[in-house]
């Protein structure tokens, strides 16, 4: 059965509505929220930190910043932390009962060392020891966080861990800027990628959960996420190319089992919002050009939007999750 999925981040700031949002809507795939709107401490890149192991961070004006190993975190880290504890305290309560799967996100280790700067300035991207020991430090933290959502969701047999890579194209070509804003960090080789990301979808699958990677950036290199041991595709149907689209079908054919979550709903209220129906139909074409029929696919096929919400006003991220829910439902 075709189920349907978010991806992760949605508007607002009160954290209890947006968890029964998401198990209102998404009731066969629902997962943790992301509410950016509360600021730095709630970002994709202050929650990750706040599950990073052996690293502390702190807030500056430009954003993230390492700050060594000192065990003594700074104040803002510690309000990440507190502030994903306390999310997680409002899931456990509302999932009392809840038996299925189950879905968390973390940005993963390129986008990270492409946001967060080192001690001394600069991003950890430059730095080649430094974007090592963040992705380790990262792999160590989600294998505990897993095992803490896992205490926390019981009933969630399959739990699923999205590892967010959407600057994982512009590290490998690269186009990361500088910090003076004049120049572009090196690009990163493709087997140096593939380890760093692979030492994260390792300790997810490890700590007993799934891995999946996300990206709706153009030019994601799907066979390099698949080498690094994904289980999971997420992707912008939108901005696929040949060479995505002919590594999406293959992972959908693939053994062991690849899950494809394919991004089909508007992140972003278009002009005319589309119907259930014409967005079935657009997926059936999809899957009609690449040889596959949605019986053939089942459950290896799940419908999400195109990226994120955080962006789309609070009437349309309600509108997307509900539409992405029809469709799926539609594909049977």
């Amino acid at each position: 059965m075709t189920v349907a999925t978010g991806i992760g981040s949605l508007p607002g700031e009160d954290y209890r509505e947006a968890v029964k949002q998401v198990l209102g809507e998404l009731p066969d795939l629902p997962h943790v929220p992301e509410l950016p709107a509360r600021g730095a401490i709630a970002s994709m890149t202050g929650r990750t930190l706040a599950v990073v192991e052996g690293l502390d961070a702190d807030l500056q004006p430009a954003g993230w910043r390492l700050t060594g190993t000192s065990g003594a975190p700074a104040l803002d880290h510690r309000r990440a932390r507190s502030l994903l504890a306390q999310d997680l305290d409002a899931v456990e309560e509302l999932t009392q009962g809840y038996e299925g799967p189950f879905k968390l996100q973390v940005a993963g280790p390129w986008t990270l060392s492409a946001t967060v700067e080192r001690p001394r300035g600069d991003r950890v991207l430059a730095d080649h020891g430094a974007r090592r020991e963040l992705a380790q430090a990262l792999a160590e933290g989600v294998s505990a966080h897993v095992q803490d959502v896992r205490r926390r969701l019981p009933g969630a047999g399959r739990l699923i861990v999205q590892v967010d890579e959407p600057a994982l194209p512009a590290v490998l070509g690269g186009k990361v800027p500088t910090a003076s804003g004049y120049g572009r960090h090196r690009s990163v080789e493709p087997p140096e990628a593939s380890q760093a990301l692979a030492w994260v979808l390792d300790a997810v699958a490890d700590a007993g959960a799934e891995p999946w990677v996300h990206s709706c950036a153009p030019g994601t290199p799907l066979d390099l996420l698949l080498g690094a041991g994904a289980r999971g595709l997420s992707v912008d149907l939108g901005v696929l190319d040949a060479t995505g689209t002919d590594h999406l079908a293959e992972a959908l054919e693939a053994e062991p089992e690849v899950t494809v979550a394919l991004g089909v709903v508007p992140s972003l209220p278009p002009d005319e919002p589309p119907t259930d129906k014409a967005v079935t139909e657009r997926v059936l074409r999809w899957l009609d050009m690449v040889g596959l029929a949605p019986e053939e696919v089942g459950d290896r096929l799940v419908v999400a939007p195109a990226c994120g919400l955080a962006g789309a006003s609070p009437g349309w991220a309600r509108e997307a999750m509900r539409l992405a829910g029809v469709v799926a439902a539609n594909l049977g």
